[in-house]
């Protein structure tokens, strides 16, 4: 071999070497193109995020459902990984391009929650859209326009919504058209009281109690009807109407949300959503500790049965589902979400009332009734497009231990020993462990129904997939 054709072949294996390095294996996946994303960019992605972040916590979503929206929104425009931090108060989001330089922060201060339902549906669907390749110029203007968009139901609605609510505990317990229809008025006059308070500034706190003391002198004043011997009065159970105010006072309460927040480890959250709790369910029961006190210095003595009053089957049913319905409505539901609200109203009954039936107690019971309706509301909501936590929120409403408080409240004031207070402590402890039972239930049931939906997802999308 002469000189030349040496030369050849070290050129051709020159040209060889260099084509195998640049020559893709065809057995390799192809590398994902990379968004490229300057700082004016990450901020208008970064502040995207975070503001619809915190109009998702303000609406009722999880802390959880928030920081995945934002690393979603982020991660669609190319601006990851993210850092989020949420409290029950705050919004903090950070990007670092690179170590070497300055990382992108953002926080957002979070005001005061108001649960609204139908916008926290549409803004779950603005993440969808978002995923599906909206541009960020369009879904800035579509996020405004969510943010803008007023209540579904006008003020009116909402306080009537607010005395269904009074109605369908009435029904529950197998009270009389008339009390249910004196229940009803002493709840739109609690809650026209409220919304006057509120607009007047007036912290919550305060607000809970003089709406608890309109409804207690409500049901004092049948109660003195009653005494005096007229007609319509006199075999009423006035107690009633108190216990169906707290199931009101209570169930704009973020149980579910506040259980879900600590199972998933976001304890801030979760110790600011407790603190809340507490704080308004501290209000109900001073306005109705005072109002009794009040009753008690006027001659007047609301008496309370010795056993949990029910009304028949086809009440319960009932009544379940005219609170879950009432509430729903409170929230700002869709027509959608009101309707599977009541489906699953009727879901929680049915397992309370299992439970309830086979002598598991109270705790228990309603734990059953929360996890089934939870775990149903996760798989069902998901298909219809509505949150879950709206419809499971509004369904196990019906088991709020609104009498079980009352006559806790009440056996601490007739209290003449330490008997009496101990009684009537117990009483009230058997209430909050229906509570915590509520919540537990509910986050199990989520958090059992969640893997199952997105197997379901799977197969169904596996099956629609084109072959």
């Amino acid at each position: 071999m002469g000189a030349d054709d040496r030369m050849i072949e070290r050129r051709r294996g020159i040209v060889d070497r260099i084509l195998g390095v640049v020559r893709a294996d065809p057995e390799l996946p192809h590398t994902e193109m990379l968004m490229v994303v300057d700082r004016e960019m990450a901020l208008r992605v970064l502040d995207l995020a975070v503001r619809v972040a915190e109009a998702m916590l303000t609406t009722g979503a999880s802390a959880n459902d928030v920081t995945l929206a934002c690393t979603r929104i982020a991660a669609a425009y190319g601006v990851r990984p993210l850092h989020v931090d949420v409290t029950y108060n705050s919004i903090t989001i950070s990007w670092q391009r690179t170590v070497d330089r300055e990382p992108t922060t953002l926080l957002r201060v979070v005001r005061a929650p108001a649960p609204d339902h139908a916008k926290l549906q549409r803004l779950q669907a603005l993440l969808v859209d978002i995923e599906a390749g909206m541009s960020l110029a369009d879904a800035t203007a579509a996020f405004d326009r969510i943010r803008r968009t007023a209540f579904t139901y006008r003020p009116a609605v909402v306080v009537a919504a607010q005395g269904f609510v009074t109605v369908g505990v009435c029904i529950f317990m197998g009270a009389s058209p008339l009390l249910s229809a004196i229940a009803f008025v002493a709840a739109v006059l609690a809650a026209v009281t409220q919304r006057t308070m509120w607009r007047m500034r007036i912290p919550y706190f305060f607000a809970q109690v003089v709406g608890a003391l309109v409804i207690t002198a409500a049901a004092a004043g049948t109660a003195a009807l009653g005494d005096m011997g007229v007609d319509p009065f006199v075999d009423m159970r006035p107690s009633l109407i108190v216990a169906a105010a707290i199931v009101l006072m209570l169930s704009g309460m973020s149980v579910v949300a506040a259980a879900q927040d600590a199972i998933d480890g976001f304890t801030l959250t979760a110790q600011g959503r407790v603190m809340e709790i507490v704080l308004m369910t501290v209000g109900a029961a001073a306005g109705v500790l005072g109002g009794l006190h009040l009753a008690q210095l006027a001659g007047i003595a609301i008496p309370v049965a010795t056993a949990f009053p029910l009304g028949s089957v086809p009440e319960q049913l009932g009544g379940s589902v005219v609170i879950a319905v009432a509430v729903a409505a409170l929230f700002g539901s869709t027509a959608r979400t009101i309707a599977l609200s009541a489906a699953l109203g009727a879901l929680a009954w049915f397992g309370w009332s299992i439970g309830f039936s086979s002598g598991l107690g109270g705790p228990v019971s309603s734990a059953i009734g929360a996890l089934v309706t939870s775990f149903a509301g996760i798989l069902v909501a998901h298909r219809l497009h509505v949150p879950s936590i709206a419809v499971t929120t509004a369904a196990i409403v019906p088991l709020v231990p609104g009498y079980a408080v009352f006559s806790g409240l009440l056996a601490l004031v007739d209290a003449e020993s330490t008997a009496g207070l101990v009684a009537g402590v117990v009483q009230l402890a058997g209430a909050a462990a229906v509570g915590l039972a509520l919540a537990a239930g509910a986050s199990l049931g989520l958090l059992l129904g969640a893997p199952v939906r997105d197997t379901v997802e799977s197969v169904v999308r596996a099956r629609a997939r084109p072959r």
